[in-house]
């Protein structure tokens, strides 16, 4: 029995640890991996909310077009990236290999060629602001292309380290799965 501050058992020096059991080293990954696409999946529901409330408060004109400026294109894309994050949050925990992946490549389909689609329609626009200094759109007073490219700056690096976390978990559970038929 261990105390840090009663006597030491009996007959023991303390270096007998070499006998007990660890936790495998997947297993300790795997829980770290899950750790951080959690991490990851709430920063993306809290851009895809900002989004999705910039769409609505547009589409149902709650507010004038001088204070949330007129939705992109691409942002009515990239509200179907809600669906990469639902099969995440399912995968993990019950380590549904197939869920992370439908998650993976979805991630890919609806995140990150949403975001690229986005850069490239609000480039004309980023380009007229920053040669003659005329913004048209404005979200509270800020040039509508410079919020957006920020969000899209912050979106593919989230979008990017789900997938690269994803990646690296789908391996930790097929090295357990290998190890399991191994035996």
């Amino acid at each position: 029995m261990a105390s840090r501050a009663g006597p030491r058992a009996t007959g023991t020096d303390g270096s007998d640890f070499q006998h007990r059991e660890r936790v495998a080293s997947h297993y300790q990954m795997s829980v770290a991996l899950k750790s951080e696409i959690r991490k990851l999946n709430i920063v993306h529901l809290l851009i895809w909310v900002l989004i999705a409330a910039q769409v609505t408060v547009s589409q149902l004109s709650l507010v004038s077009h001088k204070v949330v400026a007129s939705p992109y294109q691409w942002e009515y894309i990239y509200l179907l990236s809600i669906v990469p994050t639902v099969f995440s949050f399912l995968a993990l925990p019950r380590n549904i290999i197939s869920y992370l992946v439908i998650s993976m490549i979805s991630s890919g389909l609806f995140c990150m060629a949403s975001l690229i689609y986005g850069s490239m329609e609000m480039f004309p626009v980023a380009q007229q602001l920053y040669r003659h200094g005329k913004a048209y759109r404005f979200i509270f007073g800020f040039s509508a292309v410079s919020v957006m490219y920020l969000v899209i700056i912050i979106a593919v690096q989230v979008h990017a380290w789900q997938i690269y976390y994803s990646k690296k978990l789908l391996d930790q559970w097929f090295t357990a799965t290998q190890e399991k038929k191994k035996k």
